[in-house]
């Protein structure tokens, strides 16, 4: 074996680090103790463990010592020892460059799929698409549940993103209800709409699949499969060889057509003829009043997954039902090129109503290079998309946080709505038109940004804040579920995760569906074998890439009393749902992200 050949790195199998694991175990030892009685680090420990980077076969050998075991009790024969050095493939990487040969980023949330659910058993999917792909002399890195260990994980993954031609999301009941799959799609996304690549394909696994309507946004317009049984293997791994040639590629292939089923696991918009959706008076009967106003503007604000979107789409029905138009836009579907450009921004905004009214695109026609961004939409919507009929036009505009993060273009943005909002009051002849546009404007934060207070719509119009659950709406959600809870259950679900509404259906769902007892609820809640395992891996995922907002939660979820951030920071927090703020003072928003957070800040190096 060549000394080049010999420093080359070595990835454990999964059934190799079962073999680790129980060793380690025996002993007593923490991943950390394991590091330390071989020498090396603990990141390059896990590393190993987690299967998805090589590892230098001299800490290797430390970490075989250390357990005594033997290198080809953790790594395969024939890669620890080639048989014939000559016969030897160049390594994955080299291959993907500049060679022909792609990288492949298989994401598979639990690779086994359940025969109950009409597939067969123990396949592994990856792996079999690994298997066939590297056959052919493509790379292939599979994304697993093992690898989504808090630890740095964001980083791992963009690391390997960055060398991917193409991502294929396997999609299983479990995999479509994840919010770290969608992180991680929405992630995905992004890139393919900023550099062209990589090309995304989703497997759905079984017939069975639920997608929520924020997964289905961002799948909208690339090819989708299904895959019930092993016949239907090679005609999957044709599909990922036709999304990499990009000859054969049109851009999205074949598009899901049909509309995502209505999700019966909590998680994004509650469906409107959903019994579990909970009303918070007189807030609905405030916004139904409101939207019947001409020129009304609506301003909801919460923390993620409070139910924002919920409420607006319960505000559109009610719109619908009074004969006006209307239209749902989520600024979370723009891509950075489009929110960082304002005449990018409009043209997309006017573009996206349009075809959500069904009415043919004219901005050819309503857009003049001489006048700027803002002038060419005024006219296009008051030309164009208000003249059309005499119905008014009710816009829902989602995520518009997204817009914040360019300063620029926010103002220009928002400065538009305040205008527009202020024409349908001038009592002149153009008022009439622009009474038929009435908004609703959903954000998460406080509006950091700095904004003249007469060029605002976040001053105007009707406010409204969406607070927690209240304890008597929580036993009203028990008795939908079915659930013959006691009030001192009730409490101690409250004391853990308040009246978060997402996390309290979350238990609710689990108990009702019993998977889970209630007491398993409270006691694993914090851990990784918990039922809100997958929801705090997301949010530690969103500090990952940001590490100044990680080390600020640091230090609120270790203090003992709330402290003092700054202002930017606070809101940032309190955007992603951890925090609560009460005159510049910042406390956990529940025990639950104190519990968990406090022990994976502390450990982790973030930054």
């Amino acid at each position: 074996m060549t000394q080049d050949r010999r420093n080359r790195g070595v990835r454990a199998t999964k059934q190799s680090i079962e073999i680790l694991q129980r060793k380690r175990h025996s002993n007593g030892w923490t991943l950390q103790r394991l590091a330390n009685e071989a020498g090396i680090s603990l990141d390059t420990v896990k590393r190993l463990i987690n299967c998805v980077r090589k590892v230098d076969r001299e800490s290797v050998e430390k970490i075989v010592y250390a357990l005594d075991l033997s290198p080809t009790d953790l790594i395969d024969s024939n890669v620890w020892n080639p048989p014939n050095p000559d016969l030897e493939q160049p390594p994955a990487r080299q291959r993907a460059e500049g060679t022909g040969y792609s990288r492949i980023c298989i994401s598979d949330r639990g690779g086994r799929f359940s025969w109950n659910r009409g597939l067969e058993p123990n396949l592994d999917l990856a792996q079999q698409l690994s298997n066939k792909l590297e056959a052919v002399e493509h790379s292939v890195f599979i994304a697993g549940e093992e690898m989504r260990q808090p630890a740095n994980w964001f980083q791992r993954f963009t690391e390997e993103l960055e060398q991917c031609d193409c991502y294929v999301l396997l999609l299983s009941p479990q995999a479509a209800i994840s919010e770290v799959i969608t992180e991680e799609l929405r992630y995905v996304w992004e890139r393919y709409h900023d550099r062209g690549k990589p090309a995304i394909l989703s497997i759905q696994v079984g017939a069975d699949v639920v997608l929520p309507p924020e997964v289905y946004g961002y799948l909208e317009g690339f090819e989708s499969r299904t895959w019930t049984s092993a016949n239907d293997t090679p005609a999957l791994v044709e599909a990922i060889l036709n999304a990499l040639d990009p000859e054969r590629r049109t851009g999205g292939g074949g598009i899901v057509s049909q509309p995502p089923p209505k999700p019966e696991y909590p998680t994004g918009q509650v469906p409107i003829d959903s019994t579990f959706y909970m009303e918070r008076p007189p807030i609905e009967v405030q916004c139904y009043q409101e939207i019947a106003h001409p020129g009304a503007l609506i301003r909801i604000k919460a923390p993620r997954q409070m139910g924002k979107t919920s409420l607006m789409a319960r505000i559109l029905d009610q719109a619908r039902k009074q004969g006006h138009r209307t239209v749902h836009l989520s600024f979370q579907l723009a891509t950075s090129d489009v929110l960082s450009n304002v005449d990018k921004l409009m043209r997309w905004f006017c573009l996206w109503v349009s075809q959500r009214l069904g009415l043919p695109n004219q901005l050819v026609d309503y857009w003049d290079d001489i006048f700027d961004g803002n002038y060419n939409s005024t006219s296009y919507f008051e030309q164009y998309l208000l003249a059309a009929t005499d119905s008014p036009l009710v816009i829902g505009l989602d995520e518009v946080d997204r817009v914040f993060a360019y300063p620029e273009v926010a103002n220009d943005f928002f400065g538009l709505l305040r205008a527009w909002y202020e024409r349908a009051k001038y009592g002149d002849r153009d008022s009439q038109v622009w009474q038929k546009l009435r908004l609703i404007v959903i954000h998460s934060t406080e509006v950091y940004i700095p904004m003249n207070l007469n060029q605002s719509p976040f001053n105007v119009g009707l406010s409204i804040e969406l607070p927690e659950f209240t304890i008597e709406q929580v036993q009203d959600l028990t008795q939908r579920y079915q659930l013959d809870w006691t009030l001192d259950q009730i409490e101690a679900l409250m004391r853990l995760v308040g009246g978060h509404p997402y996390l309290v259906r979350v238990a609710m769902y689990h108990v009702a569906h019993q998977s889970i007892a209630f007491k398993q609820v409270l006691k694993q809640a914090a851990t990784e074998a918990g039922i809100y395992s997958d929801h705090l891996r997301r949010l530690l995922w969103n500090l990952e890439q940001h590490p100044e907002l990680a080390n600020a939660f640091r230090d609120v979820v270790t203090a003992k009393t709330s402290v003092s951030l700054k202002s930017i920071l606070a809101f940032k927090l309190n955007s992603l749902g951890l925090v609560t703020i009460a005159s510049n003072h910042v406390t956990p928003r529940c025990e639950l992200y104190r519990q968990y957070f406090c022990e994976r800040l502390a450990i982790d190096e973030i930054g």
